[in-house]
């Protein structure tokens, strides 16, 4: 099979999961409205407490969640549901079908993390009502691309996963915990922060102002807003790299 009737193939496979289109939105739905409650609540947030782009932002990593198990539906379900053989056997090049795959899924995940970043922008303001800033402000066009980059990255570092753990239960079973306890639960303990602000999301979201300004006095990283955006693209590289790898040495 060459490489655009490959394309063709993965492009019908993720548009006819039941899955893709619940998670998709879900994922917009999501940053919208969390944002939208995070601005409501910041409203009369004391000075020192305050940040705009946090109220925006603060919700994607919820919203990430839906984004993340979209991923490894789509590359682990076809170990689910065996239908990785008759892929394999179409597109014998397995290079070829991964490539295939993640391009399809870099773009699903590009469209919906910017209609995502928009949502909870607009949310975010809205609810924060006369206190919001604009998007000329100082800080605000590197933090919205900051916004898109991350969510996309973070798709592909799911797949990854999916891909080196050959199935969607077990790539979930790491990963959900990872993003939703693991990191920011124990990124919160200050003796294990040198550590777990390294983890591929808390280093990425270093540029929403999750841990305030970058020329604030919370601001606590190690690095700076893109250099977190750079680490978590090797961590990206890395689990993509590792899926190739596994892909092309273990049968289907």
């Amino acid at each position: 099979m060459s490489g655009p009737a490959a394309l063709a193939a993965e492009w019908v496979k993720v548009r006819t999961l039941r899955s893709t289109a619940w998670t998709l939105a879900l994922t917009v739905v999501a940053g919208g409205g969390l944002a939208y409650l995070t601005g409501w609540s910041l409203r009369r947030a004391e000075p020192e407490h305050f940040d705009a782009l946090f109220a925006s932002f603060y919700g994607l990593s919820l919203a990430q969640l839906a984004l993340v198990v979209f991923a490894v539906l789509t590359v682990g379900g076809e170990y689910g549901s065996g239908t990785i053989r008759p892929t394999l056997a179409a597109v014998p090049r397995r290079g070829r079908y991964y490539l295939a795959k993640l391009a399809v899924l870099a773009l699903c995940a590009a469209a919906v993390s910017a209609l995502t970043v928009a949502a909870a922008w607009f949310a975010g303001q809205a609810g924060l009502a006369s206190r919001h800033t604009t998007l000329t402000a100082d800080g605000v066009p590197r933090t919205v691309a900051g916004a898109f980059v991350y969510l996309v990255l973070i798709a592909l570092f799911a797949a990854g996963v999916a891909q080196t753990l050959r199935g969607s239960t077990a790539a979930l079973a790491v990963l959900l915990p990872l993003f939703f306890l693991g990191s920011q639960g124990l990124g919160n303990i200050p003796g294990l922060r040198r550590v777990t602000q390294f983890l591929p999301d808390q280093a990425g979201v270093a540029i929403l102002h999750y841990f305030g300004a970058p020329d604030g006095p919370r601001y606590d990283r190690a690095f700076g807003p893109w250099g977190g955006i750079g680490i978590m693209a090797l961590w990206t590289a890395l689990a993509l790299a590792a899926g190739h790898v596994s892909l092309r040495r273990r049968d289907a």
